[in-house]
Parts: structure tokens; sequence; C-alpha cells
């Protein structure tokens, strides 16, 4: 099996295509899990994305708001969508590729952001953001996703361990980062189990991020950023695991999304 998958928060897909294709030209992932691409599916730039060499696609979109797709250069099949909260969310997709002869299910998630107030009485984004990861956590639970070759990406918007964000205790209670949020992903997580990649490459004591603020102009001198965006895998998807790329720089390339392109390599 040699696989290389790539997720990011594109933050309008149609706007920033041309840093898509500055990523696909200069990283080559295999598969490409975009979250926040904010058209409906006829909007789509499938064309775009076919000319690059990314013929398979997999969208579920949503006009103006959130929205997913899987853009791939090998063959994907058995795409699904579920909806959570009965909102009519575009927040997930997923689809199997086939990777030497090895059948790797790949779900794309965009969690709720979750508003500003982390209280579900003042602020109902809050209250949405918790019942859509108690959900996600009792759907992966019953349908056992991580008990087969799987990788689940995306944007989660939890930064669940310390040195996640920028300051532990300036953040304790900022939505993304407060206790409750990181509770309720452990119980996604622990649905699985799944095996955090990212931490399983960079250490839980060393500062990792794939996020900076809009509103801070000197984001790159200030630093202060969130590991928003994931990469889980299954546990016997853990003996593959091979390099780990977080492509911070494009954070400064032009009209850049917020977030920054995360990608693995499965190996063996």
């Amino acid at each position: 099996m040699s696989l290389k998958i790539a997720t990011w928060n594109i933050n309008s897909v149609r706007l920033r295509m041309p840093i898509v294709l500055r990523y696909l030209e200069s990283h080559g992932p295999d598969v490409l899990c975009l979250q926040e691409t904010k058209c409906r599916d006829s909007e789509f730039p499938s064309s775009d994305l076919r000319a690059a060499g990314y013929q398979h696609l997999a969208i579920n979109g949503q006009k103006g708001y959130h929205g997913v797709a899987i853009a791939s250069r090998i063959p994907i099949s058995d795409i699904d969508k579920h909806e959570f909260c009965k909102m009519g969310d575009a927040r997930h997709i997923s689809a199997k590729v086939m990777a030497g002869g090895h059948e790797v299910t790949v779900h794309n998630f965009y969690v709720p952001a979750g508003g500003d107030i982390p209280d579900r009485e003042l602020n109902p984004k809050f209250g949405h953001k918790l019942d859509f990861l108690e959900e996600m956590a009792d759907w992966m639970a019953q349908e056992k996703l991580a008990q087969t070759s799987s990788v689940l990406v995306g944007d989660l918007n939890i930064a669940p361990l310390e040195h996640d964000v920028w300051s532990h205790k300036a953040l304790l209670k900022v939505v993304s980062h407060t206790p409750i949020e990181v509770e309720r992903l452990k119980r996604v997580f622990d649905s699985g189990p799944w095996v955090d990649a990212l931490r399983t490459k960079i250490p839980a004591d060393e500062k990792l991020y794939t996020w900076w603020s809009y509103r801070s102009p000197s984001w790159e001198s200030a630093n202060k950023g969130r590991r928003l965006d994931h990469v889980w895998l299954s546990e016997d998807l853990k003996p593959a695991l091979g390099e780990l790329n977080i492509l911070k720089e494009a954070r400064g390339w032009e009209r850049p999304s917020d977030h920054v392109p995360v990608m693995i390599s499965l190996n063996g």
C-alpha cells in the first residue's frame, strides 16, 4: 500500500481554487479532503480538479455554507453522506479507495465551529456543536467505523491537547479548547478507538498548529495558532503511517485559508 491523504479547510473552494491547484501540483496527494467548500454540488469546480488529474470526486455541498468534498487521483467507491442533528448541514462524506490491493475508507468531517460563547443556553451554536459530537460518537460506535481500515480527517474545530493551542491557560474558556468540548471529542476518539496520526509523529509536549486567525495580521511572528485539523487512523493502519506534512507556508499564500493543508502517507 502506498497512499497519500491530505485534508484542508479551504474556506470557499471556488475563491481559493488557485491555491488548491498549487498545492496539488507541488505536493501531489492521492486523495484530497476539503472542508468548508461553501458551494452547491452543481457549483463545485469539478472541471478544474479533473484537469489537474483528480478525476474521482465525492461532493456534499451546500449553498454558501459548510460543505465537504473528496478529490482523488485513484478510483473511489461506496460514497456515503451522513447527516447529524437533522440540521441539513453538509458536514460529512466518505468513500473507499484501493491502494495496492488494500481497501481504505476515508471519512471527511467538518464539525461545527460553535460560535463565540461556550454556553449552550446563551449560544445555540455551541449547543449544536456539542450535540453533533455526541451523535458522531454514537454513530461511530454503532457502525464500528474503526474496526476496518479507515482514515478520519477534517476540521474538527477542537484543539484538544495543552500544546495544541498557543496558551492553554488563556484559551480554557475560548470555544475550541474548553474542557467540555475536549471531553466530547475524546468520546468520539474513544468510540473507534482511533489513532491520532499527527501526535504519533509529533510528541504531545511540542506545539502543533494547523490554523492561524485572520484577525492577526502578524500571524506568523505572533504564532498564536491552534490544531483544529486532525487525521485519525484505525489501529490496523498505525504501522503503515509514514511521513507527515503540515504546510505552514500555505497560510502566507495569496488569498489564503486560515487553515493549512495536512498530509500523511500510508506505506506497507
